[in-house]
C-alpha cells in the first residue's frame, strides 16, 4: 500500500510547502482538495495546471486524486452537476490525477430510492466523459450514503470500470457498519481509502493517526489480509476544525504509524 495525505489538513498552503512536507514525512502522493480557496482548482489555465504537475513529477510525489464537492445524489437538474464533475475530471486529466471524489449529497429530501437513481444515472452519464479523460470516478462513503452498502447500491448500478467507490473510514464506522462488512461491499470498486481518527461519534475532531477509537487497525489488517495494495490517504478535516492541532507536526509518526500496520504480517 502507498501512502497519502489530503490537503484538507494543511488549507489553503502553496503547493511547494505541501510538497515539502510530503518528501520530508515519506509520503508517496497527496490527494488534492479542489476548492477557489486553494491553490489547486478548476478556475487553473491550462499553463498552470502543467506547472502542478511538473512541480509533483520533479519532486517524485504523486497526485493521488482530485477531491471535489459535486453531489451527484443532489435534487435538481443534472446539467450543472455534470458539468461540475466534467470540470473535475478535466483537471484530473491535465494534472495527471488517476481519481476525482464525488460526495452523494443526497439530502432528506427525496427517498433514497429517488437519490440512488439520480446519483447512477449521473455518473452513468459522468463515466462516459471519465472514460475518454483516463480518469476514474470515486463516490465517497458520506453523508446520505455513508456505509459502503449504502455506495454500493449506486456504482453497483452504474456498472462502469470509470465509477468506483472511496472508502471514508469514518463515515462507515460513524453508520455502524464493521469494516469486513465495508470491505465486502466496497472491494469489486474501490479506488482508495481515507484514513483518519476522532474521539468519539460525538466529537469528530481530527486527532493524531492511533490516538482516537476509529478502527484503524482493524482495516489496514484486513486490507492486508485481502492482499489489497492501493492507496492509504490520510485526511485530517483541519479546514473544518480550526481548533484541531496543526497537522504537519503529526505527518511523521502518522506515516510511521501506517508503515507499521502495512508492514505488519502477523
Amino acid at each position: 500500500m502507498k501512502l497519502a495525505f489530503s490537503t484538507l489538513g494543511v488549507p489553503g498552503l502553496p503547493l511547494p510547502d505541501v510538497l515539502r512536507l510530503a518528501t520530508a514525512h515519506g509520503y508517496h502522493g497527496v490527494e488534492l482538495r479542489a476548492h477557489p480557496e486553494e491553490p489547486v482548482h478548476q478556475g487553473l489555465g491550462l499553463v498552470e495546471r502543467a506547472d502542478v504537475a511538473a512541480s509533483f513529477k520533479s519532486a517524485g510525489i504523486e497526485i493521488l486524486g482530485i477531491a471535489g464537492y459535486a453531489q451527484v445524489a443532489a435534487p435538481g437538474e443534472d446539467e450543472p452537476v455534470l458539468d461540475e464533475i466534467r470540470s473535475l475530471v478535466a483537471l484530473a486529466r491535465d494534472l495527471g490525477a488517476p481519481f476525482v471524489r464525488v460526495f452523494p449529497g443526497g439530502g432528506t429530501e427525496q427517498s433514497a430510492d429517488e437519490a440512488d437513481a439520480t446519483a447512477a444515472r449521473r455518473l452513468g452519464t459522468a463515466a462516459r466523459h471519465a472514460a475518454d479523460a483516463g480518469v476514474r470516478i470515486l463516490l465517497e462513503t458520506h453523508d446520505s450514503h455513508r456505509t459502503g452498502a449504502d455506495v454500493t447500491r449506486v456504482v453497483g448500478t452504474v456498472g462502469h470500470r470509470q465509477v468506483g467507490a472511496l472508502w471514508d473510514l469514518m463515515h462507515t464506522w460513524l453508520g455502524g457498519e464493521p469494516v469486513t462488512d465495508t470491505f465486502a461491499a466496497l472491494s469489486p470498486y474501490l479506488g482508495y481509502v481515507q484514513v483518519k481518527d476522532i474521539a468519539s461519534a460525538d466529537d469528530t475532531t481530527p486527532l493524531p493517526l492511533g490516538t482516537g477509537t476509529l478502527p484503524l487497525a482493524e482495516c489496514v489488517a484486513l486490507l492486508n489480509q485481502e492482499n489489497w495494495d492501493g492507496w492509504l490517504c490520510w485526511e485530517y478535516e483541519k479546514r473544518w476544525y480550526e481548533g484541531a492541532a496543526p497537522l504537519p507536526e503529526a505527518l511523521g509518526p502518522g506515516r510511521e504509524l501506517l508503515t507499521r500496520l502495512v508492514t505488519r504480517t502477523g
